[in-house]
């Protein structure tokens, strides 16, 4: 059966184009299955889906099932796509992370394109139903873990969220179905100098044990699933060696969970030659699982850029707020581990937590500075679904969101406020805008960085634009 997997286009996150990588991996089961398997992302397509659509239709072989996957901000977009998928007669589900929190609200009588939604990891489900599809079978009478549905006016949920506890046993993704030319450089540092680089993006493992407040894990859980490393390195050698992967990212949520495994997995790169290509971690690493010797292993393994989630400045707000499980020195040992390594840094910091008051952003934007990573990301924290951040967001305060899209956390305004006098959203704001102006704008050296940068000068409306934003308030 032929089969569309679909992502939306991302224009609520931000200009750079990253891989979907979880339909990789459905694309690889089905295509293992006997299945014909397009993948269409939108944030990097030059048609529109209709078009690909129109012509398997004047082919002769149309397109018969139509799944999207989409996180919280791109829901109404994957509603969109759906109606497009009915009017060509395709069945329709939907998949991800919004799906699995609230798999019901697609299926409602304001949704009539959707005629399924999933929830959890959706490998061996997703075979299952195509299958049962093929063979003229009704999918809601096979008993598929994850799979919902509507009869009537009723609604099914499954009782079970599927999650695969041995991921060797899956297929590699189906890296080569990527228009890879289409996606953006990796290396935000460097991101702009290569206009012809092939970047891959590798899961090494699933999952992340850590409860942090603003975090939600609906599809991979909160247990922590890791690949063998003999599996990990020949998917890297396929995309190194075959696909000429010119920079691979590593996106974990946690690949550092095990610090054996870490290490031994950059060994196993020396070992199998396949260092020449620079790799970075893009979702960032857990700084309490870290030693000096990590970090040297990586950069003789070709790591490039480490992250690392900072999130906030104040001991007391990670601790009891935020719930990060690590504490200031351990974040301090890693950058001065990293960069003794010789390894890029990255800091991501979040501003805006609810309990977070103008001492508490104060305390983050001077360890932002002292900790001076190459890159800082200062992020507004954004209140998502299935989420405990959120949970207390609606008991005690407000959500500042008309549609779902409001909750994209690029987004540079207010997303709530808490009812307790001390949360001061407009605060927030200048906050986040003071970080940037006094972490890039105001020292000397950072100035000089940006301007000496080939990209700023090739990308100079982009720049100003994005200058505007950071460092002009509107306050």
């Amino acid at each position: 059966m032929r089969v569309i997997l679909a992502s939306p286009e991302s224009k609520v996150w931000s200009s750079r184009k990253h891989i979907p990588l979880g339909l990789g991996y459905l694309a690889a089961v089905l295509r293992e299955a006997g299945h014909d398997v397009m993948i269409y992302d939108a944030s990097i397509e030059d048609y529109p889906l209709e078009r690909y659509l129109d012509e398997a239709v004047e082919a002769g072989k149309p397109y018969k099932v139509l799944g999207i996957t989409a996180a919280t901000p791109l829901i109404e977009d994957a509603w969109e796509m759906a109606k497009v998928g009915k009017k060509y007669g395709m069945t329709t589900i939907l998949g991800g992370p919004h799906l699995t929190i609230m798999p019901a609200e697609s299926l409602s009588p304001e949704h009539p394109q959707v005629d399924y939604t999933f929830k959890g990891e959706a490998e061996e489900g997703i075979v299952a139903f195509v299958d049962a599809l093929e063979q003229g079978k009704r999918p809601e009478a096979q008993d598929i873990p994850g799979l919902n549905y509507r009869v009537g006016d009723d609604i099914y949920i499954s009782p079970v969220s599927p999650m695969i506890e041995d991921l060797d046993t899956l297929p590699f993704p189906a890296h080569d179905l990527f228009k890879i030319d289409k996606y953006t450089n990796l290396q935000p540092l460097t991101d702009g100098l290569d206009p012809h680089a092939r970047s891959f993006t590798i899961l090494t493992s699933r999952g992340c044990p850590y409860k942090c407040s603003f975090c939600s894990k609906p599809v991979t859980g909160n247990t922590w699933r890791g690949r063998s490393v003999e599996n990990v390195i020949a998917e890297w050698r396929w995309v190194v060696q075959e696909l000429q992967a010119t920079e691979i990212g590593v996106t974990d949520d946690i690949w550092n969970l095990k610090l054996p495994r870490a290490k031994n997995l950059c060994r196993a790169l020396v070992t199998e030659n396949l260092n020449t290509v620079p790799w970075v971690t893009v979702h960032g690493m857990k700084v309490n699982h870290t030693d000096p010797e990590l970090f040297h292993l990586m950069k003789a393994a070709g790591a490039k850029r480490v992250g690392f989630g900072v999130e906030n400045g104040d001991p007391w707000m990670l601790k009891n707020v935020i719930r990060k499980g690590q504490t200031l020195d351990q974040v301090r040992n890693a950058f001065k581990w990293a960069k003794a390594a010789n390894l890029q840094t990255m800091g991501f910091f979040i501003f805006g937590m609810p309990g977070d008051t103008e001492e508490s952003m104060e305390k983050t934007i001077q360890l932002a500075l002292e900790l001076d990573p190459d890159l800082a990301n200062f992020m507004l924290a954004a209140p998502f679904p299935g989420t405990d951040m959120w949970d207390v967001i609606e008991t005690e305060g407000q959500v500042f969101a008309d549609t779902w899209r409001d909750l994209a956390i690029h987004d540079e305004r207010p997303r709530f406020t808490i009812y307790d006098g001390q949360y001061d959203p407009d605060l927030v704001i200048k906050k986040w805008r003071e970080a940037y102006r006094r972490f890039y704008l105001y020292r000397p050296r950072r100035i000089w960085e940006k301007v000496s940068n080939k990209r700023f000068w090739l990308e100079l409306p982009t720049t100003l634009a994005t200058a505007k934003r950071f460092f002009i308030s509107k306050q």
